[in-house]
């Protein structure tokens, strides 16, 4: 009898362990800092907004940013409320750097949201050589831009100033690469399998930071 009740507390203690464990897995993040993301040491944001942001760094001379870029289109409207999404270009070389001024004179001229995606197709999909600043000129005149305005956007001394703050921004960040999802200045992914698990990483991190900022206000 002493037997049999010792036997029985013991698969009890058993179950315990075992059920206890299984709880602490079930709660295990499902992303680590180091891998999937990294968590940046002197955090900064890319604006002085209130609202958590969610910052791609791109480049339309990046193949991958225009596989993502649906992704990032879908990301974006899925975002909650106080939560706002922004493109951050990168001109890691020289080749590059045409494409973040066009980016910033598209701003400027109020035609970035409706020639993003087209800039990628066209590119990409459809083949155009669109790689010099000339070439750039000549896409967004079929955007039905006027290619003096582009011309003298891309070439201001505000382009100037966005080019040199978004470089130093994301040298700052430590991105090397892209497509890179920077969250509100404080967390920037790292090594991601997927377009989708990025995603999720994004939504996964933002109501990670969502909810660090509802606790240091109460």
């Amino acid at each position: 009898m002493i037997k049999r009740t010792a036997l029985l507390m013991l698969g009890i203690v058993l179950a315990s362990a075992c059920s206890a464990r299984d709880t602490s897995a079930a709660k295990a993040p499902p992303f680590t800092d180091g891998v999937e993301y990294v968590t940046i040491q002197h955090p900064e944001r890319l604006s002085p907004s209130g609202k958590v942001e969610v910052v791609e760094v791109f480049s339309y001379g990046c193949v991958h940013c225009a596989h993502f870029a649906p992704y990032a289109e879908k990301l974006r409207t899925s975002l909650p409320k106080g939560v706002q999404f922004k493109l951050l270009p990168a001109s890691f070389s020289p080749a590059w750097e045409p494409f973040a001024r066009a980016y910033y004179a598209a701003l400027q001229l109020g035609v970035m949201k409706s020639t993003h995606l087209e800039l990628f197709k066209e590119k990409f999909d459809q083949g155009y050589p669109i790689n010099t600043m000339d070439e750039l000129a000549s896409f967004y005149a079929r955007q039905g831009v006027n290619r003096k305005a582009f011309l003298k956007a891309v070439n201001s001394p505000e382009t100037d100033q966005l080019l040199a703050n978004g470089n130093a921004l994301i040298s700052d960040w430590g991105v090397d690469g892209t497509p890179t999802i920077v969250v509100d200045g404080r967390y920037r992914s790292n090594q991601i399998k997927n377009y989708q698990q990025l995603l999720d990483l994004t939504h996964w991190l933002v109501k990670r930071e969502l909810e660090r900022k509802a606790a240091s206000k109460s």
